[in-house]
């Protein structure tokens, strides 16, 4: 679905049909430990772009709200988790560096580079 920043995002969830007005989004929604989601987070998210760089099914994303000094300068922090290999992910954009090591003729990519 289209975020209100206008990127697509499979976590934003909004219904403005018949006069409801739901907006959510269902990834930070689902960290308890994250402030309430506002829908101008969505204009710093780097979720979509994640999203759009790696499909990797096995990625597991956890979002946070964090506030800036005087809770100015919100912006949303991703943490990436393998849960196939279960480890973390430093750059989820780049993804799983085992799970891409596993598909064919990506191996003789990083042959290549040595």
């Amino acid at each position: 679905m289209r975020t209100p920043a206008g990127k697509e995002c499979r976590f934003y969830y909004a219904n403005f049909h018949r006069g409801h007005n739901e907006q959510e989004c269902r990834l930070i929604d689902a960290n308890p430990r994250s402030p309430r989601w506002h829908p101008d987070d969505c204009f710093k998210c780097p979720v979509p772009d994640i999203l759009a760089a790696n499909s990797n099914p096995n990625m597991v994303l956890e979002a946070t709200v964090r506030k800036g000094i005087l809770g100015m300068g919100r912006r949303v922090e991703v943490k990436a988790f393998c849960s196939r290999h279960l480890i973390d992910i430093e750059e989820p954009r780049v993804g799983c560096r085992l799970c891409a090591l596993e598909r064919p003729g990506i191996q003789q990519l990083f042959d290549n580079e040595r």
